[in-house]
Parts: C-alpha cells; structure tokens; sequence
C-alpha cells in the first residue's frame, strides 16, 4: 500500500492592493530577476506597474525602474514615486521601516 502524504495547508491569500496583478514585490534576489517581471507585466499589456519595496530593497527597486527603462522599454516614464515608513514589530518591539512605491507606465 503507498503511504499517503500529509496535505499542506495553503496560507490564505494576501490582502489584494488596487493595484492587483501589476505590482512587483523587490525583494532579495538579483535585479534582472525583477526587470523581467516588469518587462512580463508589460508584454501582457498593463497600463502601469508599480514596484514596491522596503528597507534594503529600495535601492535595488531603483535599479529595477532604472535599468528597465533605460535598457529594455525605452518608452517607460515614471509617472509617481511615493514614500513613506512602516512600523514592524520585531524582536526589539516596532521598528520603523521605510518604504518605496515606483510606478512606471508608458
């Protein structure tokens, strides 16, 4: 008889933005991971997409807005930039984080 594998609980869906689909999380991996993500939202033709990142990220969510305009859709303006902080709670109590929103758009 096969052994039958425990099933795994799905988390539950996070909280949907406005801007829904078109937005891409910076996190830690390499840039060109998220300028591809870009390049893909704009090939299935979205209007806008935002970029969002906090903390460390926000200089590599820069490069992204950078080098997705100036290297691949030269079309591309940056039609808002909003900033702002977050309180965390972390080991040490809340911490303050910052936070970018890029939104590009053709």
């Amino acid at each position: 008889m096969a052994e039958e594998k425990p099933t795994v609980e799905e988390k539950p869906a996070a909280k949907e933005t406005p801007a829904g689909e078109n937005t891409v999380f910076i996190g830690i991996k390499p840039v060109m991971n998220y300028v591809l993500a870009v390049i893909t939202q704009f090939n299935m033709g979205t209007g806008d997409v935002t970029l969002k990142a906090r903390g460390k990220a926000i200089s590599r969510a820069v490069d992204v807005a950078e080098i997705t305009r100036n290297r691949f859709l030269h079309g591309l303006a940056v039609r808002n930039i909003s900033i702002g902080t977050e309180e965390l709670k972390g080991e040490r109590g809340l911490v303050s984080v910052s936070t970018i929103e890029i939104v590009l758009g053709k």
